[in-house]
């Protein structure tokens, strides 16, 4: 029997194409371009393509008629449909702010305690100059004398973000093994990269990876039985083969192993050991990168196993989500609490925002679905932001100082730094006439509506203690006197503070303006298929 040859929809797939292309462009870039010219290379050709992919993501949405819930591509294996584009969207507007944040290259270290104010040149190079050298030898510091820049950043930070890509838009579940693979093997690089704390910095990398490999190894188990309980492997045919069963046993199995992969790539308790160890070792921008996109499109391919295959299996998968959102909740908030670093704080605080949206997975209906997908808009670019002007704070020799017990005056020293970064952590507090009030409300306004009324009161106990942890920096930064071990804020580049106003516009507007985005979401909410 001879087999057709797959058909391919390259416009359909052009998004992804153009980010996969560019990456390996940049692979090619590292091999044959001299070093001097690779750097700039890089950064254009990374944000030209980007920027390229984002095009092509609006071409492709207006060629889905209004009525048409989408269609599929490559045999079916990929979704293209208003959900995707909208996660996908979200996923480019971010990398473009994330490799503007990455990019920066100001290596030479600030060497005075003297404050250093907004507009002033200093060390922002986050990146060690050769990943290979063993920390603090004759060769790293040889490299970083002779001023080298770590520019295969670039290319792994374009694979991640393809495999980001292809996650949510998954419609089989090998197909999401491969993208979960792509996306992750990268990060992994990407965490050990930090030009300070090296050994700390390759510690993250370490965990992050092996709890990765364990979480990956745990997922595929899970297909390997869905497929041997419903004999296929996209998601739809597991939800009629489902629907049609008597015994789900084994079904129910394959979906526990198949969660611990999803539920540990958003960082849902009890998976979520490896993110404050990991937020706190790795790069700030790749911190950044991972703690926006990788929710993004996490969730996403949550939302698509959870809304597409398991609604014959409602009731057996929604307390497991109770529980798991209200540990996660508890868990992330409480521990948040007692942080004394301002990334493992914003960690801990990621792990707690986790559980704010799964009552939105958990609401099972197209509210929830549709405030989902707003949470993740409106959380990744405040957290972008957030995680930006932490990477700013320096010590005397330019090393960057999270400690919060060191923070004292430090928005008295630079003002506008610090009102940028109240107004983000107000955001995550879910203060009034800021995007994650408006998020917080939708989720909650949703799971009420999904008979989840006791997750939502929680919910807001947890909003209200988390606050606690949040207004305790601001009060550190505006309402205490500078000493001598207050740190310094050095000056990003043009692009970065576009690129940092940029986050605080989109969180401001979407708190006081959301109804566009707002609209948007729930127009994908109702094709999703």
């Amino acid at each position: 029997m001879i087999l057709p040859p797959p058909e391919v929809e390259y416009f359909k797939l052009s998004p992804m194409l153009i980010i996969f292309a560019v990456a390996v462009l940049g692979v090619l870039v590292e091999a044959f371009v001299p070093r001097r010219f690779r750097y700039i290379t890089q950064v254009t050709t990374s944000l030209a393509g980007i920027v390229a992919a984002f095009v092509a993501v609006i071409a492709v949405a207006k060629s889905i008629p209004t009525s048409s819930p989408g269609t599929r591509a490559v045999v079916g294996s990929i979704a293209v449909d208003r959900p995707t584009l909208f996660l996908q969207g979200t996923l480019l507007l971010v990398a473009i702010l994330a490799i503007i944040f990455m990019a920066e290259r100001q290596a030479s270290a600030v060497r005075t305690k003297t404050p250093v104010a907004v507009g002033s040149s200093g060390g922002l190079d986050s990146f060690t100059p050769q990943a290979s050298a063993v920390p603090g030898s004759d060769a790293e510091h040889e490299a970083e004398r002779a001023g080298n820049a770590q520019t295969e950043l670039f290319p792994l930070a374009l694979l991640s973000l393809g495999g980001m890509m292809v996650f949510p838009a998954s419609n089989d579940l090998l197909t999401m093994f491969v993208a979960l693979e792509v996306l992750s093997l990268p990060l992994y690089l990407m965490c050990g990269l930090a030009r300070h704390r090296r050994l700390l910095s390759q510690e993250s990398a370490m965990k992050y990876f092996l709890l990765g490999a364990f979480s990956s190894a745990f997922f595929l188990y899970g297909v390997a039985l869905l497929y041997g309980a419903t004999g296929t492997l996209t998601l739809t045919g597991i939800r009629d083969t489902l629907a049609a069963q008597s015994d789900s046993s084994m079904a129910l199995v394959g979906v526990g192993l198949l969660s611990v992969g999803l539920l540990f790539k958003v960082g849902a308790v009890p998976f979520h050991s490896w993110i404050p160890d990991v937020y706190q070792g790795a790069p700030t921008p790749v911190t950044g990168f991972m703690a926006a996109a990788t929710k993004v499109a996490a969730f996403g391919a949550l939302l698509r196993v959870v809304y597409v295959a398991l609604p014959p299996l409602h009731d057996q998968w929604r307390p497991v989500l109770w529980a798991i959102a209200i540990l996660t909740m508890t868990v992330g908030t409480i521990t948040a609490v007692n942080q004394t670093d301002v990334k493992r704080m914003l960690a801990y605080s990621s792990v707690a925002h986790v559980g704010f949206i799964l009552t939105g997975v958990i609401a099972d209906n197209q509210s929830g679905l549709a405030g989902t997908m707003f949470y993740l808009v409106a959380y990744s670019f405040s957290t972008v932001g957030a995680f930006a002007i932490v990477g700013l704070v320096r010590d005397a020799n330019g090393v960057e100082d999270a400690k919060l017990a060191n923070w004292a005056g430090l928005g008295q020293r630079s003002p506008i730094v610090g009102v940028m970064l109240s107004m983000f952590l107000l955001a995550f507090a879910g203060i009034p006439l800021t995007s994650g009030f408006v998020s917080k409300f939708a989720v909650f306004k949703a799971a009420a509506e999904g008979g989840a009324v006791p997750l939502v009161i929680l919910g807001v106990i947890s909003s209200a203690v988390a606050a606690y942890f949040y207004v305790r920096v601001i009060v550190s930064m505006f309402f205490t006197e500078p000493t001598d071990d207050t740190p310094q804020v050095v000056a990003p580049g043009v692009l970065s503070k576009a690129a940092i106003a940029v986050c605080a516009l989109v969180t401001v507007v979407l708190g006081i303006l959301p109804q566009s985005v707002l609209d948007l979401a729930n127009n994908a909410a109702q094709l999703l298929h």
